[in-house]
């Protein structure tokens, strides 16, 4: 089906799930969430202290690259309206995720700023570099977009919700919950946009499946030391390959959307839904493994400390 052709018919369904959103949303302040009782001046050139909040470097991680990314949005958004389209229902939505997702950088910073959990000097820092490359995925096929979004916000909604399982801190256990709350959302609208958007070309949105199955990222690509700080929350078991196939992969794929299920498809979207199965198949097995060897890693350091 061509992309503009796409849209259109799709346009009802978009309408329908965003009064469906802005029905089940609830409002909320992030200014009700921050600890501000906790906060105090920045004395100028006053270096951050690590050892004033009891955090592992880890969750320090995770909260830099989730925070980071939040601020990447302007740029979110302009992948968003160019691929959708800024009339129509479409338009309409965009713009209500962009001013819902704002909330998540505000409340996310003035926590991290009142509490000191981040070193605010490195943070700015890093935000400058982030926002000037404007680095995203690159998305231009109007399937593949509803595929990367399902997936990229239930993979948001799971690092949000898994760090703040994390802090020890009640104030930041709730501003985590409720970001991750905003986010699940965000994915239930999209998740069921595609099984729109399947019904109308199953063979389409398989491709498109296969496509970002195989070449998936987190958002976050292009900030500083990303590669380091991805490796720390996977370490963590915050987000790892074993999350990312079951709690992401196969939930969307294998039972909302049940694509092994799907009949009708063309012959080279058979061969792109066997591609599939298998890399996530391989997918489970890397992430069996690099389970295994955290949990050894750890069963070693424990042994180590009691020795």
């Amino acid at each position: 089906m061509d992309q503009n052709a796409m849209l259109n018919e799709l346009e009802p369904t978009v309408a329908r799930l965003l009064d469906k959103h802005l029905a089940t949303s609830k409002e909320w302040f992030p200014h009700e969430l921050v600890p501000w009782s906790q906060g105090r001046d920045f004395e100028p050139d006053t270096e951050w202290d690590p050892n004033e909040v009891a955090m592992t470097p880890a969750v320090r991680s995770s909260l830099f690259v989730n925070l980071l990314t939040e601020d990447n949005l302007p740029y979110y958004f302009r992948t968003i309206e160019t691929l959708f389209g800024r009339d129509t229902a479409w338009g309409t939505w965009a713009r209500r995720w962009t001013a819902e997702e704002g909330r998540h950088s505000i409340v996310l910073r003035d926590y991290l700023t009142v509490t000191r959990a981040l070193n605010p000097v490195a943070l700015e820092r890093a935000r400058m570099k982030q926002v000037e490359k404007g680095e995203t995925p690159v998305v231009d096929v109007v399937t593949d977009g509803i595929v990367y979004v399902t997936l990229q916000e239930l993979a948001t909604r799971i690092a949000h919700h898994n760090t703040g399982k994390l802090l020890e801190d009640k104030a930041g256990y709730e501003v985590m919950k409720r970001v991750a709350a905003d986010e699940n959302r965000h994915h239930l609208f999209y998740r069921d946009l595609g099984t729109a958007a399947l019904e109308l070309d199953p063979s389409a949105m398989v491709l498109a499946m296969e496509r970002q199955v195989r070449d998936f990222e987190m958002p976050g690509t292009g900030i500083v030391d990303f590669e380091s700080h991805a490796m720390a929350i996977a370490k963590a078991g915050i987000y790892d390959f074993t999350v990312h196939h079951d709690s992401v992969l196969v939930p969307v794929i294998l039972r909302h959307w049940n694509i092994e299920a799907l009949e009708g498809l063309s012959p080279e979207a058979e061969q792109a839904r066997a591609r599939m199965v298998k890399r996530m198949e391989r997918i489970a097995r890397v992430g069996r493994r690099f389970s295994a060897k955290r949990d050894q890693n750890a069963e070693a350091e424990l042994i180590g400390a009691s020795a």
